[in-house]
């Protein structure tokens, strides 16, 4: 069978995965995402209207929530269990009172082959592709802000008018005649949501867990057993940090949970030893010469080599067949894993890198950032950051942060910052040079940084010496993206490749309206940027 999926900056020949997606997803997994996220479409058709006549729909508001964000890049690989989901949904639709279109399948085949129905391909054969990629740029927005959602459900924070907004954007996607105009302001409208999303979420770290403080992290072994915890979690990384208290096993973080080193609250535990590792995108060779237990929580998986396959767990809604899943809390497998490992047999010499630089902690020095700018110590910002991933030309994200001038800083969040965060970039006037913001919801913290500043200096956004020079890989990055264009920032360049579901005609918009732009080389986007 084939499929077809644009929603990642790796997929195939920058047009789509046909055959067998980039990321690991098999053409099955890939039609039962379709129709998973069809369902939730279906399901928030009719809570739209329930909302509108005054009715609760808790269950469906979580659904969809959830719903989402499993269909989110390297989340769930496991048709058995997005089988499960799917039926679920069936289930709660019709309970709602949603009438199946095609029926309702009964089998993982049926499903397989319904969603092969309702995928993007049937879309672009009535709507056409621009159309077609508008609707994907909401979509994934709207996956994007509902794993924001999710992470500050899970610390137990919510609003009611996302839950809203997610069912009345997901019935709007049903629209069999949209205008362009009607979704451009759809998506910018997913953006809006995001940033209240994003505020939640920073709340629900920074009220659980202290706001971050800079932190110099260990990047070199200890001698001992250990456990590696990758993707975003905050929560699963304080579960396993109370469970493995006096347990003699040292906790190390990975790819987007470096940050978590600077909450204080996280910091406390002298057992938080450090960071193992980059990026999500080299995890098969580090989890492989990791010599523990290693949990990936949220999203970016990759498909484990046998090798550790029996030393990798998952928990919250990532799933990859056959990797052991933890569901309630209770990471003993997992500790008893990191027992039977050989654990590391030295501890090397210490090196270390910062982070914690969020926006509490940048904006608690901002008289000297302001005074260094008005004195011209400090002439430009620049935000280099996103998703980082393994598709030839990120490089250009190392060249361009080493040929940053010395008297510019730079700010960097989210993975991206892997490819140039062990470097030494210096100092001005005791501020570092590069101030690592956090994980790529974080980008909350750049926003209120640049936000403040502008006030300070008494001028717009885009009147800041501040450059955004953005790397994206999935879903998250889009939401983000539409967040920036919600508040009207413009000039953002987007590298290495402008997504594939943005079409000519639609990219015309973005540069008419944001002056939205791809990167180009080091050199000339430099000297646009600097206005030389």
């Amino acid at each position: 069978m084939s499929m077809f999926c644009y929603q990642c900056e790796q997929t195939s020949q920058s047009t789509g995965c046909t055959a067998f997606g980039v990321c690991g997803k098999d053409p099955e997994t890939a039609a039962l995402q379709d129709l998973l996220v069809e369902v939730c479409k279906k399901i928030s058709e009719k809570a739209h209207a329930k909302r509108q006549a005054g009715e609760t729909t808790r269950e469906a508001d979580l659904y969809v929530m959830e719903g989402l964000f499993t269909t989110v890049t390297n989340v769930n690989f496991d048709p058995k269990d997005l089988a499960g989901i799917i039926s679920r949904g069936i289930q709660l639709g019709t309970e709602m009172g949603v009438e199946c279109d095609h029926g309702i399948p009964q089998t993982l085949d049926e499903m397989i082959s319904m969603g092969e129905q309702v995928g993007i391909e049937s879309r672009m054969n009535t709507l056409g592709p621009d159309v077609t990629g508008l609707q994907e740029l909401i979509i994934y927005g709207l996956k994007g802000t509902a794993a924001y959602a999710d992470h500050a459900f899970v610390l137990e924070k919510e609003d009611d008018s996302v839950f809203a907004f997610f069912h009345e954007a997901l019935a709007f996607l049903l629209n069999p005649a949209p205008t362009v105009d009607e979704l451009v302001g759809y998506a910018l409208k997913t953006g809006e949501v995001n940033l209240t999303v994003m505020a939640l979420l920073d709340s629900a770290n920074t009220g659980t867990y202290g706001h971050p403080v800079p932190t110099p992290v260990r990047i070199t072994p200890v001698e001992g057993k250990a456990i590696l915890v990758s993707g975003h979690d905050l929560k699963d990384l304080e579960l396993l940090l109370k469970q493995t208290e006096g347990k003699g096993i040292n906790i190390y973080t990975h790819g987007e949970m470096l940050p978590c080193h600077g909450y204080p609250e996280l910091k406390k535990y002298s057992h938080l030893v450090g960071n193992y590792g980059g990026a999500w995108q080299d995890q098969r060779s580090e989890f492989e010469a990791f010599p523990g237990a290693i949990l990936m929580t949220t999203n970016c998986i990759q498909k484990p080599k046998e090798n550790y396959k029996a030393r990798i767990f998952t928990s919250g809604l990532v799933q990859w067949p056959g990797v052991e899943h933890i569901d309630n809390g209770d990471f003993s497998a997992v500790i008893d894993a990191a027992l039977a490992a050989e654990g590391f047999a030295e501890t090397e010499e210490e090196k270390t890198i910062l982070t914690g630089f969020g926006h509490n902690a940048v904006l608690g020095v901002a008289p000297q950032v302001i005074d260094a700018v008005k004195s011209g110590a400090l002439k430009h910002f620049f935000l280099i950051g996103g998703c980082d991933g393994a598709k030839p030309g990120r490089n250009y994200y190392t060249d361009f942060a080493e040929a940053v001038p010395d008297d510019c800083a730079i700010l960097t969040l989210a993975c991206g910052k892997f490819r140039f965060n062990k470097l030494e970039f210096g100092d001005i006037g005791g501020i570092p040079r590069l101030l690592d913001m956090g994980q790529c919801n974080d980008a909350y913290s750049a926003i209120q940084v640049a936000v403040a500043l502008a006030g300070a200096f008494e001028c717009d956004v885009n009147d800041l010496p501040l450059s955004m020079i953005l790397s994206w890989y999935e879903q998250k990055a889009i939401c983000i993206l539409l967040t920036l264009l919600h508040l009207g920032i413009k000039d953002i360049k987007v590298g290495p490749s402008l997504p594939a579901f943005i079409t000519p005609t639609v990219l015309q918009v973005l540069v008419d309206n944001f002056n939205i732009a791809p990167v180009t080389t080091v050199e000339a986007d430099m000297k646009q940027c600097l206005g030389a």
